[in-house]
């Protein structure tokens, strides 16, 4: 059975947060990635005016394995009651649901992360920690894993919790072939940050 993977963009999403975790996946047998927006299909341009062209919500099976990006527009996001209800409603039928970077504050905002343990990027750290209270924040951690959610901490650190769930979920060999395919030099200690 392979990796069924859904990684929604925004407006103002961080590239690296998305293709990142995007290039372990597609090194992992069997995976299917898919882009899409709560906004409907269409181009959505992230920082740097990368464009990517996005699915529909219906175009995706709800019931994959969801990562969500941080970048500037999360900042904006975290206001928006319809994008946020969206994402809590996606979130809870995934079975396992990644963040990366300031996507945290995005599942903060929507209360899914209400008493779990989670992290972000350390330059934004204080604002994401504002956005949810009520989540118990682990500022030097590269990632954390409390129960189906795993949260990174800054921009690149979605590789290395990427390659930590191909390892749980498909086995070591499997996240050792995808990171000799893209000449990683991987972080597996999840509790130490070098950048926090």
């Amino acid at each position: 059975m392979g990796l069924d993977i859904n990684i929604v963009v925004f407006d103002g999403f961080e590239p690296l947060d998305v293709f990142g975790p995007f290039e372990v996946f597609i090194n992992t047998d069997g995976a299917r990635v898919r882009l899409f927006s709560l906004d409907g299909p269409g181009v959505k341009v992230g920082e740097g005016g990368v464009r990517v062209e996005a699915l529909g919500l219906e175009e995706i099976d709800p019931k994959g394995v969801l990562l969500v990006p941080g970048g500037s527009g999360t900042r904006t996001l975290v206001g928006n009651d319809r994008w946020i209800r969206q994402l809590a409603s996606l979130a809870a039928q995934s079975p396992q649901v990644m963040t990366v970077c300031t996507g945290s504050a995005l599942l903060a905002a929507a209360g899914v992360l209400d008493g779990r343990r989670a992290t972000s990027n350390d330059l934004a750290f204080d604002w994401v920690v504002d956005t949810g209270e009520r989540v118990d924040w682990i500022k030097d951690a590269r990632w954390v894993v409390d129960g189906k959610f795993r949260t990174s901490s800054g921009i690149s650190a979605g590789i290395d919790m990427a390659l930590a769930f191909v390892e749980d979920t498909c086995g070591p060999e499997a996240a050792d072939r995808a990171n000799t395919q893209m000449e990683y030099i991987r972080n597996r200690d999840s509790g130490y940050d070098p950048f926090a």
